[in-house]
């Protein structure tokens, strides 16, 4: 386990460190520091009201990662006033790669980033976290099925899983991003059983971004002013993105998404197949995976979870089921949801069409078998 320092060989570095307040007549270099550096400092000490919330993101040398690690040390995603301690884990051969993204951490002079723990050891990297992004898993390919993902990515979610449990935060919130997200949710809450179900989620926020962005150039508004998609199921090609009971506002109205575009065959269609096939479709154009949006939704997907969702509205979240909408329980079903104080609550009584219940029971058998194959993975 190294902290961003340690990492670095030993150079003459001039120190300014600006905290608000003002100076202090006396330099005050932290041991961490002054056991490699020589240290010139001028120090603005203040007062710190608020904890270092730990965080740890999983396959930290990555992509995803990559744009991931900024939006959460800047204050994007826990609030412009919540200092960040990164714990950052990935394994052996990416440690040199890793190094760099520290470097560029540092380089970055992010005032809330009050240290940055890298290492290859989960014992490290889970310990007295809060929240969990557990980004890293093997990639999908081009031509390669979500299936294909199990055999490998299954057991890396059971450590992460055992590892949580033996170390994490009992009330940890934790965010799985790796695909396939909803079963590696599933393993990893199955492996931490003294931390709440509730508490490890998938990743279906990418799938409601894209769903809204195609609503919105479909009607040529911006992003934000379409709102309440939902994601059904699993963040698979059998997903169902659902704009039914999605709104509009521009003007001061509010508008149905159906009444919008008023184009019901485009929707069951066109809109459908785009946001189902879309992973696939990034991964054709740019031959690596979605990298720079996924970032992005996760990080949207934590903040909603931390600070709650507005009034009226609604966001897609995979949580445990429940049962509701006729989903099979116990495994992790995307749902529409709503957050008041850290705690989702899925939104009960949305009217299903039967073109709805055949795409929901589609994705839900999915979800069966994979949890079936899962299984008999990590236990043979």
């Amino acid at each position: 386990m190294t902290s961003r320092f340690n990492k670095i060989e030993k150079q003459q570095l001039q120190v300014q460190t600006f905290q608000g307040g003002r100076p202090s007549s006396t330099p005050n270099c932290s041991s961490k520091v002054s056991e490699k550096y020589s240290c010139k400092a001028t120090v603005y000490p203040r007062k710190m009201t608020t904890a270092p919330l730990r965080v740890v993101v999983t396959g930290a040398a990555g992509q995803i990662a990559y744009s991931l690690l900024y939006m959460i040390a800047k204050g994007d995603v826990f609030g412009p006033n919540q200092p960040i301690i990164l714990h950052l884990l990935d394994i052996p051969p990416m440690m040199g790669v890793l190094e760099g993204v520290v470097m560029e951490l540092a380089d970055c002079a992010l005032p809330l980033l009050h240290d940055v723990i890298s290492t290859d050891e989960p014992s490290d990297a889970f310990r007295d976290v809060t929240a969990a992004f557990l980004v890293g898993a093997m990639p999908r390919k081009q031509g390669m099925e979500r299936k294909d993902l199990l055999s490998a990515n299954v057991k890396i979610f059971k450590v992460q899983g055992e590892a949580l449990n033996k170390y994490a935060k009992k009330d940890v919130k934790v965010l799985v991003v790796g695909n396939p997200a909803n079963t590696n949710a599933l393993i990893c809450a199955k492996y931490a059983p003294s931390i709440p179900k509730q508490n490890f989620t998938a990743m279906t926020r990418l799938d409601q971004n894209r769903a809204q962005a195609q609503i919105a150039e479909r009607l040529g508004i911006p992003v934000s002013q379409v709102s309440n998609i939902i994601i059904w199921g699993n963040h698979s090609s059998t997903q169902f993105p659902d704009a039914s009971h999605a709104v509009v506002e521009e003007h001061g109205q509010t508008t149905s998404v159906p009444e919008a575009l008023q184009d019901a065959a485009w929707l069951n269609s066109v809109f459908v197949e785009t946001v189902q096939k879309r992973g696939a479709a990034v991964i054709n154009a740019r031959k690596m995976s979605s990298a720079m949006s996924a970032a992005k939704a996760a990080a949207d997907h934590m903040k909603d979870w931390f600070s709650g969702t507005i009034a009226g509205k609604f966001v897609s979240m995979g949580v445990i089921s429940d049962g509701s909408y006729g989903a099979p329980k116990d495994v992790i079903f995307s749902f529409p949801v709503t957050i008041r104080g850290g705690k989702w609550q899925i939104v009960q009584d949305l009217e299903i069409s039967d073109f709805a219940r055949n795409l929901l029971d589609i994705t839900g058998k999915e979800l069966e078998e994979e949890r079936q194959e899962a299984l008999q993975i990590i236990e043979a």
